[in-house]
């Protein structure tokens, strides 16, 4: 009589549920408290978490032995946001992935119950789904964008705990089917720092899917300050991307006239250097 092969200890493993994506780039004690609270979260057994460490020179590096559980890609440079989204899913084995930026905090029930939303039969036309951005005291915090961006946001207002459609919500806390991402190749690498976001939710609006906002799951968001130059000629760039992208040609060319002249009209000579450049964060240009 035959003897019955074992299974090895990896063809046992079940995938992941979900994989986290935390981008991270020198804000090292933020990356600590969203990691912890990643490890607090319900079912983290079945969680994958892949930190992307956009070259970091803070200590950053020294976070593999306080979690062990989680898998680091250690980037040269900073490679911009939406780059380094890119390389994240594509290390992802689970069907759904949650983009979290390093200055969250999840809840404990938050992943299971957006994982929960997307399994639903009822929901089988959503895309994406996000958690209730939170402030510190609770409240609702600035989370709702309108398209094309403004780079300013509301918060959203549930009247209940039932999901409800969202047309575009922040990108500091989305869950989005993998098949979905790859069904379109990538996030669009033209983008920097910003615009990964808008575009996503833009592309989930051609392909006539929803992303569903779930008020029972919620995650604390900090947000940055005021912007840098850097920053907000990023912001420009990539506001001229997204309307060449979506409204044609002339649209982009007008926006990104704009994103010179206002900088030259309003004196922030900054700013213009990298609008004038088209330089990104990550030092590409576009």
């Amino acid at each position: 009589m035959g003897l019955t092969p074992q299974a090895s200890p990896e063809q046992e493993k079940a995938p992941p549920r979900a994989a986290v994506v935390v981008v991270s780039r020198n804000r090292v004690e933020s990356l600590r408290a969203c990691l912890k609270s990643i490890d607090a979260s319900r079912e983290r057994e079945r969680l994958q978490v892949i930190v992307v460490d956009n070259g970091s020179r803070d200590g950053a590096a020294h976070l593999d032995d306080e979690f062990p559980e989680a898998q680091f890609i250690r980037l040269p440079k900073n490679f911009g946001l939406t780059k380094a989204l890119n390389i994240g899913w594509r290390a992802a084995d689970a069907e759904y992935v949650l983009f979290l930026h390093d200055d969250t905090l999840v809840e404990p029930d938050t992943i299971p119950l957006l994982a929960d939303a997307l399994d639903a039969g009822a929901h089988a036309d959503a895309a994406a789904v996000c958690p209730l951005l939170i402030d510190e005291e609770g409240r609702p915090a600035p989370q709702l964008g309108e398209l094309p961006p403004t780079g300013e946001w509301r918060p959203a207002a549930p009247a209940g705990v039932e999901p409800f459609e969202v047309d575009y919500p922040r990108g500091a806390a989305i869950m989005v089917r993998v098949f979905f991402v790859k069904a379109i190749r990538q996030i669009d690498q033209r983008y920097g720092q910003f615009g990964s976001d808008a575009d996503l939710a833009a592309e989930i609006q051609r392909a006539s899917r929803k992303i569903l906002l779930v008020p029972s799951a919620k995650v604390r968001h900090r947000g940055a300050g005021a912007y840098g130059a850097m920053e907000r000629a990023d912001f420009l760039q990539a506001r001229a991307i997204f309307l060449g992208k979506y409204f044609g040609f002339f649209s982009g060319v007008k926006a990104r006239l704009a994103s010179v002249l206002g900088p030259l009209l309003g004196f922030r000579f900054g700013e213009l250097r990298y609008t004038l450049s088209g330089q990104k964060i990550d030092g590409t240009q576009e």
